[in-house]
């Protein structure tokens, strides 16, 4: 099973407003960077897309070590996920998930694969978070200008 790395994040300008997602892929020395955006969305739902978007890369079952800096969406794969699909889509407060459809995608996506989880922290010079951070922010600015 060939060992690969995803590196997300995601930007929203506004919450909701123009958003972007940045994710980084290394396998064996090779970097594979991915990029792109949506409005009127959340800085969460672009966390999520970014996480996501380097699953959907994927052409085969792999091991996997995702690395992001949000906790929603480390602690919604590790922590919140099971629960969730077990409650038929609800929280633990019986209230409908947020983002479920964009979950309910996910889920679909990395099931096929060896996860591990690694949270770094944000804008502390983690070189391919910076990356990440960067194609986000680049990917939700082009956008906005775009629209204006």
């Amino acid at each position: 099973m060939k060992k690969i790395t995803i590196y997300s994040d995601g930007s929203s300008l506004g919450n909701p407003g123009f958003g972007g997602w940045g994710t980084v892929l290394e396998f064996n020395g090779h970097t594979k960077e991915l990029s792109g955006s949506a409005s009127q969305v959340t800085n969460n739902q672009m966390e999520l897309q970014a996480a996501m978007e380097g699953f959907r890369a994927l052409k085969e079952p792999c091991d996997v070590m995702l690395v992001s800096d949000s906790k929603y969406v480390i602690d919604g794969l590790t922590k919140w996920i099971n629960n969730w699909i077990k409650n038929n889509w609800k929280t633990a407060a019986k209230k409908p998930v947020k983002n479920k459809e964009i979950w309910q995608e996910f889920h679909k996506l990395s099931s096929i694969h060896k996860i591990d989880t690694q949270w770094v922290k944000g804008h502390a010079g983690h070189p391919q978070n910076e990356r990440c951070d960067f194609l986000a922010r680049d990917a939700a600015e082009k956008l906005k200008a775009k629209n204006n």
